[in-house]
């Protein structure tokens, strides 16, 4: 196994992810919120009277971040191994994953395991293994 140093990052994978513990955690002690993705774009999807305003501001923050970010510095070009038949099966089945796990990672690994919950536990392991477990089938039982 070798480390891509190009790909190496620590100071700003370590910078990212104090944004995000600092966001989620503003989110939880200041509206009273859990800042996981599928649960903020499902309440989109059925909307309750005056909850549409603050997660349309969370999905635009989202898309707005990067873009943002494009004006200071070039975007990292993703290289992805996969066709469009894949991906669109891997978002499918990550869709149905977080609507029975009733949650998806962000929600559960960042907001619930810091909240110390069990189900959290339970799901962000479970997400983990099932990744772990698709990748070894596929790069290496199934790759020629």
């Amino acid at each position: 196994m070798a480390i891509d140093w190009n790909a190496f990052t620590p100071a700003a994978s370590l910078a990212g992810g104090l944004l995000i513990g600092v966001a989620a955690a503003m989110f939880v002690l200041l509206p009273g919120r859990i800042a996981g993705i599928s649960g903020v774009l499902g309440g989109l999807l059925k909307p309750a009277q005056g909850d549409v305003a603050w997660r349309l501001a969370f999905v635009l923050g989202l898309v707005a971040a990067p873009l943002a970010w494009s004006l200071l510095a070039a975007l990292p070009r993703p290289h992805i191994d996969a066709g469009t038949g894949a991906l669109v099966l891997a978002g499918l089945l990550v869709g149905v994953g977080t609507r029975y796990g009733a949650g998806c990672t962000s929600g559960h690994g960042v907001c619930g395991l810091s909240r110390l919950s069990p189900r959290s536990l339970a799901a962000t392991l479970s997400f983990m293994g099932a990744g772990f477990a698709t990748v070894y089938v596929l790069r290496h039982l199934l790759a020629g």
